[in-house]
């Protein structure tokens, strides 16, 4: 029965560990995609809590929990600033 609670125990911090990864590409895809779009205001509560966000994860769940957040946080930052960048096309004026 103890090896069923450990299989059970190592299953659940995979799904956590992919839960906090999933967690932090999609606050970061969200935070980035209404910052751009959102006036200052709205701009300072996003920033603030985001890093109100942060402090708890790092106080509140274990260094792994907090690392596989990082790491979607972090892939999220570099698809939002190395992705394709659409090109627009330019669209022909229409002369009267």
């Amino acid at each position: 029965m103890e090896t069923f609670q450990q299989i059970l125990s190592i299953l659940g911090h995979v799904v956590r560990a992919i839960g906090f990864l999933i967690l932090g590409f999609g606050i970061v895809r969200f935070t980035m995609d209404a910052y751009y779009k959102a006036v200052w205001q709205v701009q300072v509560a996003l920033v603030v809590g985001f890093f109100i966000l942060l402090i708890g994860l790092t106080h509140y769940s274990d260094a792994a929990s907090m690392g596989m957040f990082a790491i979607g946080a972090g892939a999220a930052f570099l698809i939002q600033f190395f992705g394709k960048k659409e090109i627009e096309e330019e669209k022909p004026s229409k002369k009267k």
